[in-house]
């Protein structure tokens, strides 16, 4: 007891120490310490890990972002930025020793250019708010995460987001510009260019899908495209998951792009169904949903190219949007998934990972022999077009050992993704969900490359540490609690 006593006590002197020299520049009410204050901070979207922050930091300039860094740095405080807090990695856990960085304040929208089209915003603008400040001038920004209502476009350059349309159009990292960052030593550098290309290093895609690890992002130039003419959507249900898989695979094999390209199973349908009445037939074993967009015509001839390829893949009924109401509605169910499965399981974990479009089917196979195997649920709902895979596992986090079963099923659903020639992640990032997986997908050489690039811009190791790279001897404990290798886990699987 006296030994936890003596620790209380200098965790206390440390936070009263990081408290003052934060509010020598910061104003009393932007520098959180009191557990009521704190605890809203102790998760992202990834609710089944919490911790509670020694310090919670809330500028509102650029400058401030830059004293709160330096300040961090000089007494070796460990830092977390936050935006919005929609991440499903724990990208944006905190920690116990640590400050929490909230971008929250940085909601501006800077600029809208319509000549260049592009727009500057300062990190804590939503995703959505982009493409309605541009809408006015006939332009919207392309990546939307089923949480763009919500998600701030400083969180999708952490994590390098997707969204439904990034078959057609791309991630965030391909919709992006520039990047104003700010160095843990309190320094802001610019990466990437308004011009088509900079010269040097591709600073901007390594920055992109960085999670936070490398510096803290305060203004982000996005690229804005014009709004297409027309668009409409062929949803086509199939008897057969992996009909519907290789219905997938025959679209892009036939040269078509669709704007976009998603799919879910019977358990997702039926979820989504109940909950927000988007017409999807709750009897149907899977679900796809593919968008075509551009001219009036152009958008004739696709879409009549791919509800035939859905018909000749075994689709047991096929309907196209009628109006803009209707695609909003077959969208809206799409993108209600994850809150409409939340209303038919207490708890649910989201995994994310990305395989080989042609290997659909027999994934989908496959987890569903996990299913019987960990005597859990799962929904699936992904972006069939890239392969990116959302299982939602439904578990109950108040029955023994149901988070520990659930946890185990994830895992073994992202090595069966590397198993096929994929990988762990789509679009969530790796945060403190997946980085034991992190170990399957990547060899030593590979990880201590990734730790050299972490050190050439943080030092210390005060970024968002513990994240997304594990060390290699966590790799070499993780070997040894798991001595199978992906051959012998799933020895029926053809190599890639």
């Amino acid at each position: 007891m006296r030994v936890v006593a003596e620790k209380l006590l200098v965790d206390l002197a440390r936070q009263r120490q990081v408290v003052s020299a934060l509010r020598a520049f910061l104003p009393e009410s932007a520098v959180l310490f009191d557990e009521e204050d704190v605890k809203p901070y102790e998760c992202d979207g990834l609710s089944a890990y919490r911790q509670v922050p020694m310090v919670v930091a809330l500028p509102d300039t650029e400058e401030q972002v830059c004293r709160v860094l330096s300040t961090c740095n000089e007494m070796r405080v460990p830092v977390v930025a936050r935006g919005a807090g929609t991440g499903l990695s724990g990208g944006a856990l905190p920690l116990g020793n640590g400050v929490l960085l909230s971008l929250a304040k940085f909601m501006r929208i800077l600029e809208v250019e319509p000549r260049s089209r592009t727009a500057r915003v300062q990190p804590g603008v939503r995703n959505l708010a982009i493409s309605e400040a541009a809408s006015p001038h006939g332009y919207y920004y392309a990546p939307d995460p089923s949480s763009q209502i919500a998600c701030t476009i400083g969180g999708n350059v952490a994590e390098n987001s997707g969204g439904v349309h990034c078959l057609k159009y791309g991630l965030t990292v391909h919709n992006i510009l520039k990047l104003r960052v700010a160095t843990i030593e309190g320094e802001i550098v610019e990466v990437g260019s308004e011009a088509l290309d900079s010269a040097g290093y591709d600073l901007l895609a390594l920055m992109t899908g960085s999670e936070g690890m490398l510096g803290v992002v305060t203004e982000v130039t996005v690229r804005l495209l014009p709004k297409p003419v027309c668009a409409q959507v062929v949803m086509a249900a199939f008897d057969d998951t992996e009909k519907a898989g290789h219905a997938v695979a025959s679209v892009i094999a036939a040269g078509i792009i669709p704007a976009g390209l998603e799919m879910m199973d019977q358990a997702a349908t039926r979820a989504v169904e109940e909950f927000v009445h988007a017409g999807y037939r709750t009897d149907a074993a899977a679900i796809l949903l593919c968008e075509s967009d551009g001219t009036e015509e152009e958008v004739a001839e696709e879409i009549e190219r791919v509800q035939k390829i859905m018909e000749e893949s075994g689709a047991v009924q096929t309907q196209v949007s009628r109006d803009e109401a209707e695609r909003l509605r077959f969208w809206a169910g799409r993108k209600a998934a994850f809150p409409a499965v939340g209303r038919i399981s207490p708890d649910y974990y989201c995994m994310d990972g990305t395989i080989p479009r042609k290997r659909l089917g027999e994934v989908l196979r496959k987890i569903a022999r996990m299913e019987q195997k960990y005597g859990l649920r799962c929904a699936n709902v992904f972006h069939a077009g890239d392969g990116n895979l959302h299982p939602l596992i439904l578990y109950d986090a108040n029955v023994a050992d149901e988070l520990q079963r659930t946890e185990e099923f994830g895992a073994e659903i992202l090595e069966l993704c590397v198993a096929v020639g994929g990988t762990i992640t789509g679009e969530h990032g790796v945060g403190v969900e997946k980085i034991n997986q992190m170990c399957v997908q990547f060899r030593g050489a590979e990880l201590e490359a990734f730790h050299g690039v972490k050190r050439a811009f943080d030092e210390h190791g005060l970024l968002n540490p513990g994240k997304a790279v594990p060390t290699l001897s966590r790799c070499a404990e993780f070997g040894r609690m798991h001595v199978h290798s992906g051959e012998e886990k799933f020895p029926d699987l053809p190599r890639f």
